[in-house]
Formats: structure tokens, C-alpha cells, sequence
């Protein structure tokens, strides 16, 4: 069974860096939103005189988010229908709450619900001092807007995410990646990704 696994959180929880982690194990297209759609978005926020770093303005959600996400969408549904196991980091917000969501995409890569385990991992943090550092650490020009207007931000460290999708409870996980991601941690979410939940 192919694996659709979604690495979802908020900036400087560490999705990324877990989802790397899984991958060292498990291969698998390797889509971050990010590195997806973010040269576009900055040319096109720079091109109309706006801070190439800010997605939280009405600029970028009304006529870029969407575009980023739909892409990376479209990569996973060619990878999946490719047969290969994909992992999506990005929040996903808007989409986990949309139930028809995931079923376009597993119906549009020619599959269904019972060929493409699907999996939600919720990284989060149990304070937003590390949330800050993380983001100072890893030096993105992105981020600068997020340091720049920190207020709008800390409170999100331990959002989790609303999930409407037809899937078991079984195939969410919340997982707190506060302190040193050690062997035993991956361990614990390698297992999960592994697990065949139906």
C-alpha cells in the first residue's frame, strides 16, 4: 500500500526536519510547499511592490496560497499515480477541513481509499521560546517577517489543526517535538508511518 503522508504544523515546529528523518527510512517524493512554490511567490509579491517574506497578508492568501497548494497538489497526485509513496509538509490548514480534499486527490492519481494509506503527523511544541529559535536558527529570508511580527505568531505553537478527513483516528498523530529529536522519537514516528492503519 502506497503511503500519503502529511507532516502538518505551524513555522518552526519542525515538520520539516521530521519528515526528513521518515524519509531516510521510507522512500518518497518529498514535496514541501515551501521550496514548491516559493520563488514564484516572491517573484510575483516582489513584482507588485509588496514583502516577498509576508504570507499572512490578504495579497498573498487571496491570489498565491491557493496556487502554492494546488501545485504541490498536483505533484503528489502525478507521484501517487506513479506509484510512489509521497510526503506533503506544509500546514495544510484549509485543506484538512475539507473532507472532499484528499478524496480528489486519491481519485485523480486513478486510486482509491483502500491503495493509499493516508497519514497526518501535527508537529507541535510545548513553548514558543523554542518555536523562535528554531525559526532564528535555520536563517530563511521567509521567515524574517514571521521574527518581524512575532506577537502573530506565538500563540500558534501548539495549534492543532482541525481534521475533517475520512480516515481513522489511528492515522493522526500529534506529535510534540520539543527538545532534541532523538533516535527514540523518530522511532516512535517512523512506526506510525509504517503502520498500516485500516
Amino acid at each position: 500500500m502506497q503511503k500519503l503522508v502529511f507532516f502538518v504544523g505551524v513555522a518552526g515546529t519542525g515538520k520539516t526536519t521530521v519528515a526528513r528523518k521518515i524519509a531516510d527510512r521510507i522512500p518518497a517524493a518529498f514535496l514541501d510547499r515551501d521550496t514548491v512554490g516559493g520563488r514564484f511567490v516572491e517573484k510575483i509579491l516582489e513584482m507588485n511592490g509588496l514583502d516577498v517574506n509576508d504570507r499572512d497578508s490578504d495579497f498573498y492568501k487571496k491570489h498565491l496560497r491557493d496556487l502554492e497548494y494546488d501545485t504541490t497538489k498536483d505533484i503528489c497526485i502525478e507521484n501517487l499515480a506513479a506509484g510512489q509513496n509521497v510526503f506533503m509538509i506544509s500546514p495544510f490548514t484549509a485543506e484538512l477541513k475539507n473532507k472532499q480534499w484528499i478524496e480528489d486527490v486519491i481519485s485523480a492519481a486513478g486510486l482509491t481509499k483502500n491503495e493509499v494509506d493516508v497519514k497526518v503527523i501535527v508537529v507541535t511544541l510545548s513553548d514558543m521560546e523554542t518555536q523562535k529559535q528554531r525559526i532564528i536558527d535555520r536563517q530563511t529570508e521567509r521567515d524574517t517577517w514571521k521574527l518581524e511580527h512575532w506577537d502573530d505568531f506565538k500563540h500558534r505553537v501548539q495549534f492543532v489543526p482541525e481534521i475533517n478527513w475520512d480516515i481513522p483516528k489511528s492515522s493522526i498523530l500529534v506529535f510534540d517535538n520539543s527538545g532534541d529529536l532523538t533516535k527514540e522519537k523518530i522511532e516512535t514516528v517512523y512506526e506510525f508511518v509504517k503502520a498500516a492503519n485500516r
